[in-house]
């Protein structure tokens, strides 16, 4: 209960940054409350609304966030057999299948700490993101423009935190220099959030080739 609520409240502090973010990148108070509540996936949610903010379509936007949810949908494959939930139930806990949720449950010895854990995550993260989401919102009316408070730097310095311990091997490096080159390349090109599209594409087509050559 403690990590779950430790968890959540990192959580709703990071979502002020969401709501702030949204509402200034076009989106009304009610659709910015409406995108955390149905979509809850934070790093999908800015993703889409950093595109809309770049002044790209609505469409790249659910494409580049549908993208990302992708893992989503691994993660619940996982967690099928270990949390063994049956029923209605099941809608529910679809909805809380994203990153902190499957590593808590994941990191527990027994299947009912699992569950517990997947629980108590879930419901600490739903409230808290959302609670922090509608308050970012809020503050935009009061601070029209969330620079001053440095909330446009939280979700890159998010995705540096969760990508730096993944670049600890030489090849995991390479494919983020060289996905990072390709993504800088192609900016001038295309309409924003596309290039986010095709660097995944062309990662997924590189594991497919080595997986293929092994």
């Amino acid at each position: 209960m403690r990590d779950a609520l430790g968890i959540g409240i990192a959580s709703g502090a990071y979502a002020l940054s969401f709501g702030a973010i949204s509402t200034t990148a076009g989106l009304s108070l009610l659709q910015t409350v409406e995108l955390s509540m149905l979509m809850f996936t934070g790093a999908s949610q800015f993703a889409m609304v950093g595109v809309i903010g770049a002044g790209g379509s609505v469409w790249a936007g659910a494409a580049t966030a549908a993208l990302l949810g992708t893992r989503n949908a691994l993660y619940g494959v996982r967690l099928s057999s270990l949390l063994g939930i049956r029923g209605l139930r099941r809608v529910l806990a679809a909805h809380f299948v994203i990153d902190e949720t499957t590593a808590m449950a994941i990191a527990r010895e027994s299947p009912p700490d699992s569950r517990f854990a997947f629980w108590a995550t879930g419901l600490a993260l739903f409230t808290l993101w959302n609670l922090g989401t509608l308050a970012g919102a809020l503050a935009t009316h009061v601070l029209p423009d969330p620079k001053v408070l440095g909330f446009d730097a939280a979700p890159p310095a998010a995705f540096l935190a969760l990508v730096a311990p993944r670049l600890r091997a030489r090849e995991p490096m390479a494919i983020a220099l060289g996905a990072g080159v390709v993504a800088l390349a192609v900016v001038p090109f295309v309409p924003a959030g596309i290039p986010l599209l095709i660097v995944a594409t062309l990662v997924v087509l590189l594991g497919v080739f080595r997986r293929e050559s092994h």
